[in-house]
Formats: structure tokens, sequence, C-alpha cells
């Protein structure tokens, strides 16, 4: 059954490749998650204007798996703001089969960062 993607810009969007398999012919969930703490440290510094580290994962569902060829879209949401921290709900869609497109959500993620200096200690959010 397809699904509709959200109706915002995607924080990202990339096509998997078939160096990014597993032994099973799907995409690595190594290689999803990499790309979910992208899409999700994007959304964190933007808020955060400047610099962030991931500190924690979580969560993280996979829903469904990714193929080669996929396009997939990585959407963010800011999920809470604190002093110095930020947690970030990240959405994952693939969309397949060009010709009768078909897409699916595959995978759910929270993760929270933390703004840091230059001298990479943590550092307040600016207010908005």
């Amino acid at each position: 059954m397809s699904v509709e993607l959200p109706d915002r810009e995607p924080v990202l969007r990339v096509v998997p490749m078939p160096a990014d398999v597993n032994q099973h012919g799907d995409i690595f969930g190594g290689w999803i998650m990499a790309q979910v703490d992208i899409a999700g440290g994007v959304m964190a510094a933007r808020r955060a204007l400047g610099r962030v580290a991931t500190v924690a994962v979580n969560s993280f569902t996979f829903k469904q798996p990714v193929l080669v060829g996929d396009v997939v879209s990585f959407y963010g949401r800011i999920a809470r703001v604190g002093r110095t921290s930020l947690s970030v709900d990240v959405e994952v869609y693939a969309q397949r089969n060009p010709t009768e497109l078909v897409t699916v959500k595959v995978t759910e993620a929270s993760l929270t960062y933390v703004a840091v200096g230059e001298d990479r200690r943590p550092r307040p959010i600016p207010e908005r």
C-alpha cells in the first residue's frame, strides 16, 4: 500500500547504490542510520545556529527494507529544545517502481543533539 510523502521539504534525499547492500540485497541498516543522523544533524544545527554533536539515539524503528534504486527522503522535525540540547524526530520514506510509483515509510527515529562551541563543550541554544 502506497502512502503520501509529508507536505514539506525533505531535509535530505538520496538514492542508495549497490555498494550499500547487505548479503541479502537490502540496504544496510547502518547506512540508513548514518543518513538519519545527517538529516537530524542538519535540523539540529539550523535550530542551534551552529555546530552540534549527536549524544543519543532515543529510538530507531525499521519498518520496511530499503532497496537499491529507491529514492529515499528524510523529513525532520524539532521535537524538543532544552538549554544546550535538542531532540529531532526523523521520518524516512522510500519511493520505488517509477512506472507505477509506490511510496512506503521505511524508518522512524528520534535523536538528541547537543550544541557545542569551538571548544567542543556544550553551549546554550539561542532563543528564537
